[in-house]
């Protein structure tokens, strides 16, 4: 995994025991999942926006910080519900060798009970 990746996982669950008056992410924590899942919704959004922009001729640049922001705060996430980017990376870690019509496939098939 990534050191920054690492790093930043450390930082977050660090800060979940902060003080909510004096961190982001012990707010976010204290204010609960909904708020969480607010913001990666936020975030998400606004990759999109940046990214449909970056192929209209707008900066590249946009699309990574509005990326990095999406990443933080669905880390944010992960942490809130007792998991980190290890989980995430073992499951894309999992998937390599299988293409992506028969992981769609299989995923498809266990929604719907086959």
């Amino acid at each position: 995994m990534s050191d920054a990746l690492i790093r930043l996982a450390e930082v977050l669950e660090a800060r979940k025991a902060a003080d909510p008056g004096q961190s982001y992410v012990a707010r976010l924590h204290r204010d609960g999942l909904d708020r969480i899942l607010k913001k990666v919704g936020e975030e998400a959004a606004e990759t999109l926006l940046a990214a449909k922009d970056a192929a209209a001729g707008g900066p590249l640049e946009a699309v990574v910080r509005e990326t990095a922001d999406l990443w933080f705060h669905t880390l944010v996430m992960l942490s809130h519900l007792g998991s980190g980017p290890e989980a995430v990376l073992a499951e894309l870690e999992r998937r390599f060798g299988t293409s992506g019509l028969e992981e769609k496939a299989a995923r498809s098939a266990a929604a719907n009970g086959d």
